[in-house]
Protein backbone atom coordinates (compact mmCIF):
# COMPACT_ATOMS: atom_id res chain seq x y z
CA UNK A 1 0.00 0.00 0.00
CA UNK A 2 3.15 2.26 0.63
CA UNK A 3 4.50 2.16 -2.11
CA UNK A 4 1.52 2.41 -4.56
CA UNK A 5 0.75 5.88 -2.02
CA UNK A 6 4.71 7.09 -3.10
CA UNK A 7 4.10 6.15 -6.75
CA UNK A 8 0.44 8.01 -6.94
CA UNK A 9 2.55 11.43 -5.21
CA UNK A 10 5.12 10.97 -8.04
CA UNK A 11 2.85 10.70 -10.87
CA UNK A 12 0.80 13.83 -9.92
CA UNK A 13 4.10 15.94 -8.93
CA UNK A 14 5.56 15.16 -12.76
CA UNK A 15 1.81 15.81 -14.07
CA UNK A 16 2.17 19.60 -12.46
CA UNK A 17 5.24 20.14 -13.72
CA UNK A 18 5.12 22.48 -16.72
CA UNK A 19 6.76 21.68 -20.12
CA UNK A 20 9.16 24.35 -21.34
CA UNK A 21 9.06 25.43 -25.03
CA UNK A 22 12.10 24.28 -26.82
CA UNK A 23 14.47 27.21 -27.32
CA UNK A 24 16.63 25.44 -29.92
CA UNK A 25 14.37 24.88 -32.61
CA UNK A 26 11.55 27.63 -34.47
CA UNK A 27 11.78 29.48 -37.93
CA UNK A 28 13.39 32.61 -38.72
CA UNK A 29 13.30 34.80 -41.83
CA UNK A 30 12.02 38.07 -43.31
CA UNK A 31 8.96 39.19 -45.08
CA UNK A 32 8.94 41.02 -48.41
CA UNK A 33 6.86 42.55 -50.15
CA UNK A 34 6.78 43.24 -54.47
CA UNK A 35 6.47 44.44 -56.54
CA UNK A 36 7.25 48.06 -55.62
CA UNK A 37 7.18 50.12 -59.01
CA UNK A 38 4.35 50.53 -61.42
CA UNK A 39 6.20 49.52 -64.48
CA UNK A 40 9.54 47.96 -64.28
CA UNK A 41 11.94 48.50 -67.53
CA UNK A 42 14.80 46.39 -68.52
CA UNK A 43 17.84 46.98 -66.83
CA UNK A 44 15.82 49.24 -63.89
CA UNK A 45 15.82 47.82 -60.68
CA UNK A 46 12.94 47.79 -58.57
CA UNK A 47 13.60 45.23 -55.54
CA UNK A 48 11.07 43.84 -53.10
CA UNK A 49 11.00 45.91 -49.79
CA UNK A 50 10.99 44.73 -46.24
CA UNK A 51 7.02 44.63 -44.87
CA UNK A 52 6.14 44.66 -41.60
CA UNK A 53 3.20 41.81 -40.91
CA UNK A 54 1.38 39.68 -38.69
CA UNK A 55 2.08 36.02 -39.25
CA UNK A 56 -0.03 33.27 -37.84
CA UNK A 57 1.28 29.70 -37.08
CA UNK A 58 -1.40 26.29 -36.97
CA UNK A 59 -0.90 23.20 -36.61
CA UNK A 60 -1.33 20.47 -39.67
CA UNK A 61 -5.68 20.42 -38.29
CA UNK A 62 -5.83 24.31 -38.60
CA UNK A 63 -5.78 24.91 -34.99
CA UNK A 64 -3.59 28.19 -34.09
CA UNK A 65 -0.44 27.82 -32.13
CA UNK A 66 0.81 31.19 -32.22
CA UNK A 67 0.33 34.63 -33.65
CA UNK A 68 3.26 36.96 -34.10
CA UNK A 69 4.33 40.66 -35.68
CA UNK A 70 7.47 40.98 -38.00
CA UNK A 71 9.90 43.53 -36.21
CA UNK A 72 10.49 46.80 -37.77
CA UNK A 73 13.38 45.44 -40.27
CA UNK A 74 10.65 42.73 -41.02
CA UNK A 75 12.24 40.09 -39.60
CA UNK A 76 11.11 37.46 -37.09
CA UNK A 77 12.46 34.42 -35.41
CA UNK A 78 10.27 32.13 -33.05
CA UNK A 79 10.76 28.90 -31.09
CA UNK A 80 8.71 26.11 -32.29
CA UNK A 81 8.59 22.20 -31.21
CA UNK A 82 9.72 19.94 -33.81
CA UNK A 83 6.91 19.29 -36.05
CA UNK A 84 4.51 20.16 -39.33
CA UNK A 85 3.04 23.43 -39.60
CA UNK A 86 1.66 26.14 -41.76
CA UNK A 87 2.40 29.59 -41.70
CA UNK A 88 -0.50 31.84 -42.23
CA UNK A 89 0.37 35.71 -43.19
CA UNK A 90 -2.40 37.89 -42.20
CA UNK A 91 -3.55 40.64 -44.67
CA UNK A 92 -5.45 43.54 -43.40
CA UNK A 93 -7.50 44.22 -46.75
CA UNK A 94 -7.73 41.74 -50.09
CA UNK A 95 -4.35 43.62 -51.15
CA UNK A 96 -1.03 43.29 -49.64
CA UNK A 97 -2.08 39.22 -50.10
CA UNK A 98 0.53 36.15 -48.87
CA UNK A 99 -0.08 32.76 -49.55
CA UNK A 100 0.18 30.22 -46.89
CA UNK A 101 3.29 28.32 -46.50
CA UNK A 102 3.93 24.36 -44.95
CA UNK A 103 6.74 23.72 -43.06
CA UNK A 104 8.68 21.41 -40.65
CA UNK A 105 10.79 22.36 -37.72
CA UNK A 106 13.55 19.51 -36.84
CA UNK A 107 14.87 18.76 -33.24
CA UNK A 108 17.76 21.63 -32.75
CA UNK A 109 16.73 23.64 -35.90
CA UNK A 110 15.40 26.76 -37.21
CA UNK A 111 13.57 26.73 -40.77
CA UNK A 112 14.35 29.30 -42.79
CA UNK A 113 11.22 31.19 -44.26
CA UNK A 114 10.85 33.99 -46.97
CA UNK A 115 6.95 34.99 -46.70
CA UNK A 116 6.28 37.33 -50.06
CA UNK A 117 3.13 39.77 -50.35
CA UNK A 118 1.81 41.08 -53.78
CA UNK A 119 1.58 44.49 -53.31
CA UNK A 120 -1.41 44.42 -56.58
CA UNK A 121 0.80 47.17 -57.84
CA UNK A 122 0.79 46.73 -61.89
Amino acid sequence: MHKKLILLWALILTACIPTSTPTDSGIEGQVLIGPMCPVVQAGTECPDQPYQATLTVLKQNGQEVMSFETDKDSRFRVTLPPGEYILHPESPNAMPFAGEQTFTVLPGEFTQITVKYDSGIR
